[in-house]
């Protein structure tokens, strides 16, 4: 064998799908792992990572992150493949090239948009392969009205030639069309069906937040996936269901029981973001959901917004802007129990919902300016801290603090699961994942008793601390817990054709 690229010596090795824990050598050669042995012979670079784990690189299938920074927070979560499934976007093979162009410090995929197909067809939206005209049209009414038939067709066939392009699915925000047909949502669910993907679902409202909903939200869901065969997967399962865990949870084991294949995720914080202009947010809504205008608070600016008339104009003026959303109090036993138990329920992921930067106005200067190669980030760049620190903080609670899962446990909710769920149709995930030999070198190196998020909503960019090295395709973007500001070694994640 040709001489190994990087030895990782002596590291506590935990792949959850082999079962094996032990203190081993990693060896890598090109983007592989090459062997998993004790007593390896030298590499190129040999590092001493005694008394640290060493497993695959965190799978994130629910990241918007798309600018550099962002995405620089997410390798220094331990992330290696950040994967935007749950908007998606159209056209993919736009998204694709804009990617690869740019570079990306991690392996990056997108599914089909169904918000974006709408937009296109139901009110003329110019779309140009980027995430932004999703949130900069989140509260054109134009596009969220009832699809006649010929502008339902034009929708499918966008989809259908985004999947073949190699989109990893179909992302759908239901929640963000409350007046789409539910007749609608079953044939696209049946589109996935009959191309072997998955469909990714920010569900509709639940009956107990808007009674007169078409549907709820979470029957919308297992309905479609019993009728159609679709695997439906149902997005941020925690910020969607709130306080009504009992039933909605009870309604995907119940599915799950009877053979349909309905999954889920979730993210470990209370607080919620998106852009201030979805309907959801509307002022005369808010109540649906327990909330207040100074609930939000305006990325843009860092103001919780004031009152009603305050949301208002900010819906008008810059309906894209991000806003984090206070649901549940992070800080409170009885929440924080509430948030474990949608990560705890069997089968669910770990998935960040992360977001890109925003510049605060409040903050910013000429002298540190916005510039997306900054490294570290200056103070005026924020964010949900689910950018910088869910994987971080969802190993601390799952087995440190409050949780009760075994490490190799805990992490096959960060990584193998997440690669199982989508290998069926997406054959770069057989080897991502795991920690064996022949897999992909998406490795993460870290200290299983001191790593923890340290992000919080007012200093939302601090990096996770524990991480000492992550390499993505066997190219280091965090060595010494430093990250490397030129790597760029992000490949495409496409579905098989």
């Amino acid at each position: 064998m040709d001489e190994f690229d990087v030895v990782l010596r002596g590291g506590r090795v935990v792949d959850p799908e082999s079962g094996l824990d032990a203190v081993r050598d990693v060896a890598t050669v090109g983007d592989r792992v090459a062997r998993i042995a004790s007593g390896l012979p030298p590499g190129r670079l040999d590092l001493d990572i005694a008394g640290q784990v060493v497993t695959a690189g965190f799978i994130d299938i629910h990241s918007h992150s798309y600018d550099l920074g962002s995405l620089r927070l997410r390798a220094m979560d331990g992330v290696t493949t950040a994967l935007e499934l749950e908007a998606g976007i159209t056209p993919a093979a736009g998204a694709y090239e804009q990617a690869a162009r740019a570079g990306r410090p991690v392996n990056y995929g997108f599914a089909a948009s169904w918000a974006m197909a709408r937009m296109e067809a139901l009110a003329g939206v110019r779309l140009d392969g980027g995430l932004a005209v999703l949130f900069q049209n989140l509260p054109d009414p134009g596009w969220q009205r009832v699809a006649a038939p010929p502008e339902l067709d034009r929708i499918v066939a966008r989809l259908e030639a985004d999947l073949a392009e190699g989109a990893l699915g179909i992302g759908i925000l239901a929640g963000y069309v409350p007046g789409a047909d539910p007749s609608e949502y079953l044939r696209v669910a049946a589109l996935a069906a009959r191309a072997g993907v998955p469909t990714y679902t920010h569900s509709r409202d639940l009956v107990e937040f808007t009674p007169r909903t078409l549907i709820d939200g979470a029957e919308e869901i297992v309905r479609a996936a019993a009728e159609t065969g679709a695997h439906m997967h149902y997005c941020h399962i925690n910020s969607t269901t709130l306080r009504h865990a009992d039933r909605v949870l009870g309604l995907v084991e119940r599915a799950q029981r009877a053979g349909s294949r309905v999954t889920t995720e979730a993210y470990p914080y209370g607080a919620g973001m998106t852009g201030i202009g979805a309907a959801f947010l509307a002022p005369e809504r808010l109540a649906e959901r327990g909330l207040a205008p100074s609930d939000l608070t305006y990325a843009p600016t860092g103001e919780r917004v004031a009152d009603a008339a305050r949301l208002r104009e900010l819906r008008a003026t810059d309906p894209g802007g991000l806003a984090i959303i206070r649901h549940l109090n992070d800080e409170d036993p009885a929440d924080r129990e509430l948030l474990l138990r949608y990560i705890l329920f069997p089968g669910a992921v770990v998935a960040s919902d992360a977001m890109p930067l925003t510049w605060t106005q409040a903050l910013h200067s000429a002298s540190s300016g916005s510039d997306p190669d900054i490294w570290p980030l200056p103070p005026e760049a924020f964010t949900h801290p689910r950018t910088a620190g869910t994987f971080g903080r969802a190993l601390r609670l799952l087995t440190r603090d409050g949780g009760s899962l075994e490490l190799a446990e805990a992490l096959a909710k960060c990584s193998l699961d997440p690669a199982r769920l989508l290998e069926d149709h997406v054959p770069a995930m057989r080897h991502k994942g795991r920690i064996t030999e022949g897999a992909d070198a998406d490795i993460v190196v870290f200290d299983p008793a001191t790593i923890t998020d340290q992000a919080t909503y007012s200093a939302s960019t601090r990096t996770t601390t524990g991480i000492r090295h992550v390499l993505v395709n066997g190219t280091f973007v965090v060595r010494g817990a430093q990250l490397v500001q030129d790597a760029r070694p992000g490949r495409p994640v496409r579905a098989a054709s």
